[in-house]
Formats: C-alpha cells, structure tokens, sequence
C-alpha cells in the first residue's frame, strides 16, 4: 500500500480521474478535514481530506472516483454502484477499509 508523494501527485490524479470520467473540477483542495474523507459541490468544487495522503493509492482513488461520480450520480444507489465497479472492481473492500480507519481517526481527532 504505497503512500501518494505529496498533494500534487494526490492532486494530479484527481485531475486524471476526472478527465476519465469526463467532469470538470472547478477547484481542488487537499486539507485536514474532521469527520470525511472527501466532499464535493453541484459547481464542480472539490475537497478531499489531507489525511488521504498518508493512505494506499488504492484508497486514493477509492475516494476520488467516489467524489467524481457524484456530479453524474447523487447518491449511492444501484448506477452508482455499478459505475464503482466498472471502474474499481471490487470497490467494497475498499470502502471497508476505509470505514475502520475513518472510525479510528475520529476516536484519534474528537
């Protein structure tokens, strides 16, 4: 599970991602973020949790095609998740992972 470089390697790949998905990002912040690991807006604004550096590749783009999908699909319903798979495969395992360290990281943070 290799850790991203820095926020421009982070960063770079959002912007790849989203040039696969064909989304345009408005604007893109990596920054300490208390209870999620990403949130965007209707306008194309973009926010991922700086925590998410220190996390695999994989849990990487786990959360940024989360994020990125959700300008085409707002919630996590059955397209949603078929678009994870087609992009990620098994996306779950993932999410699990992410939801024990999420929870870890709260208990660190509150």
């Amino acid at each position: 599970m290799k850790a991203w470089r820095d926020k421009e390697e982070f960063k770079a790949r959002v912007h790849e991602w989203a040039g696969k998905l064909d989304v345009r990002v408005r604007s893109l912040a990596v920054r300490p973020m208390r209870n999620k690991w990403a949130s965007c807006s209707t306008n194309g604004n973009l926010n991922f949790n700086a925590e998410l550096l220190s996390l695999g590749r994989d849990v990487g783009d786990y959360v940024i095609v989360h994020e990125l999908l959700h300008f085409s699909v707002p919630n996590h319903g059955r397209l949603w998740k078929s678009l994870m798979h087609a992009h990620l495969g098994d996306y779950a395992v993932t999410e699990k992972q992410l939801k024990n360290i999420m929870h870890n990281y709260t208990q660190r943070h509150n």
